[in-house]
């Protein structure tokens, strides 16, 4: 769904699940010339906050690492780069889920 909606905003999808030794990157994508790391987020019910407030300083600290080390293994990547976060609270009504774009969210 958020790489979905990503492609439809003009952003081209490098890499899904990208693995480094410090976690995961749940998507890697290209803006123009920035690459823009995005950490997705969701949820089925508001019970324990919105979605995006799981990410804690922790999985902050964790994702940092992991783009460095993402970024040490993939030299072409040399110019600016940005962290977002994509939140999706699913809803079982018909209307569907709610998805919410933070760009630049984690710096």
């Amino acid at each position: 769904m958020a790489a979905e909606y990503l492609e439809n905003n003009g952003y081209a999808i490098l890499e899904r699940n990208a693995r480094t030794p410090y976690g995961e990157i749940d998507l890697v994508a290209q803006q123009a010339s920035v690459t823009v790391f995005i950490e997705v987020k969701t949820r089925r019910s508001t019970r324990y906050g919105n979605p995006e407030e799981s990410v804690t300083p922790i999985k902050r600290v964790h994702l940092l690492s992991a783009i460095q080390s993402y970024l040490q293994s993939h030299p072409e990547l040399d110019g600016d780069w940005r962290v977002d976060v994509i939140a999706i609270q699913l809803n079982n009504s018909a209307a569907g889920s709610d998805l919410t774009h933070f760009e630049n969210a984690i710096s």
